[in-house]
């Protein structure tokens, strides 16, 4: 082997070296994100990452007192039932339809602990905090939650020391007509319009570092879609974590992005981030409008929801 052909053969090894650790690092990315869940109904065009929804529901369950979340997953109610989105959906994204939660928790059971209470009860309260969470704080159409008691707890958790209801939330959640210039919830959208652990997987950054962050539009037409949706309210910050390079907003035919139909004109994905002090689906809705009427030739959209941020204060 000639020293040229040599050195050929020692770059072509470093590529594949780097393609190699590039397409781990996607997976690890699209582990840690878990499922993709559909957002509201099929033609709301809406979808959220099991990462971003889950410490909203935990957030619920902690309030519920002498109960201790543990394991918490999402899944299809009805996965060979499935509704066909309006637009493409996000890779590996499920099609919309009802979702399952299935939840582990542990219950105070002493008879000396003011929380103490038969165990029905204590389920009964946090299948409803699950449930309303999931609906009216995100916008998840949850038919089912189907709770398994893992361990009973002599005395009250810490965090909860006289049985009481915790006071705040991280995710404080206020209604539509409690916030000023909020996103009012409006008619169905168009297509045209707009196994963790007991405290869950730890989140991924949803930045990559700094020097390999997720592309920031230029002067160009993604700019402009940019710009139309970080001024929705609701909207806390765009993130970009599907695809090599991550990408906030990718805008094309439709094609080849996942189950839904290839479109005969173009189409946008949103990546994003939200406040928890509107509720995400109408966020996504009004995303959605923005991020069409940006672009003169009104694509279809879909928003991926990545991240669900704590409301400020």
């Amino acid at each position: 082997m000639t020293p040229d052909e040599r050195a050929g053969t020692e770059r072509d090894a470093a590529h594949s070296g780097r393609a190699a650790r590039m397409d781990l690092n996607e997976v690890r990315r699209r582990l840690a994100l878990g499922r993709v869940l559909p957002l509201g109904g099929p033609r709301d065009g809406a979808w959220i990452t099991e990462q971003a929804a889950g410490p909203v529901l935990r957030d619920a369950a902690a309030q519920v007192r002498g109960v201790r979340l543990g394991r918490l997953r999402l899944s299809p109610a009805r996965p060979d039932q499935p509704y066909d989105p309006a637009v493409p959906p996000p890779p590996s994204a499920l099609p919309p339809g009802p979702l399952r939660v299935d939840a582990e928790f542990r219950a105070v059971a002493g008879p000396l602990a003011p929380a103490a209470e038969p165990l029905p009860a204590a389920a009964s309260r946090l299948r409803t905090a699950l449930a309303q969470a999931a609906a009216e704080r995100l916008g998840l159409t949850v038919t089912e939650v189907d709770l398994r008691v893992t361990g009973l707890l002599d005395t009250v958790p810490e965090g909860d020391p006289d049985g009481t209801e915790p006071s705040g939330s991280r995710y404080a959640y206020q209604s539509a007509e409690s916030i000023p210039h909020s996103v009012e919830s409006g008619p169905e959208s168009t297509g045209n319009g707009p196994d963790s652990a007991e405290k869950g997987p730890a989140p991924a950054d949803e930045t990559e570092p700094q020097g390999n962050a997720p592309r920031v539009p230029g002067d160009d037409e993604e700019a402009r879609v940019a710009a139309a949706v970080l001024g929705v309210p609701g909207v806390t910050r765009l993130t970009g974590v599907l695809g090599m390079p991550a990408r906030a907003i990718r805008i094309g035919t439709g094609a080849g992005t996942g189950t839904g139909p290839a479109l005969p004109h173009r189409h946008v994905r949103v990546e994003l981030a939200v406040t928890s002090a509107r509720r995400t689906l109408e966020v996504a809705r009004a995303v959605r409008t923005a991020a069409g009427e940006a672009l003169p030739d009104r694509p279809s959209v879909a928003v991926l929801v990545t991240a669900v941020d704590p409301a400020a204060g």
